[in-house]
């Protein structure tokens, strides 16, 4: 089989893939999808942004999988995999602190209210 791109032309692929994910999903869920959640704000925008970078994380790796399985050479499927794995392991395992982070504003809220009377 012929392969997709050459050596040099993954590294491209792969660190372009690297950036871009986590330019988005790290900007975007760490910088301020961290502090909404501090605050109970945006719940559904922050909640789907992770779910979201789970699902563009789980196509990568399913694309560099179907890649091998197709008999590309390494540099190709890895070009996929590598970014796809680190996106989809990040955002699902940071899923379950952020929804602890909206539970505890939740909660903040619930107590200033039963305080106030």
């Amino acid at each position: 089989m012929t392969p997709w791109f050459d050596e040099q032309t993954a590294g491209m692929v792969g660190g372009l893939l690297g950036a871009g994910v986590g330019t988005v999903f790290g900007a975007l869920g760490g910088g301020v999808g961290g502090p909404l959640a501090a605050m109970g704000k945006a719940k559904a925008v922050v909640l789907g942004l992770f779910y979201f970078g789970v699902a563009v994380g789980v196509g990568l790796t399913i694309t560099g999988l179907a890649t091998l399985a197709m008999g590309q050479p390494w540099w190709v499927w890895v070009s996929f995999v590598g970014p796809g794995v680190l996106t989809a392991g990040l955002m699902g395992g940071l899923l379950p602190v952020v929804r602890m982070r909206y539970r505890q504003a939740e909660q903040r809220k619930l107590d200033a209210q039963s305080f106030r009377g």
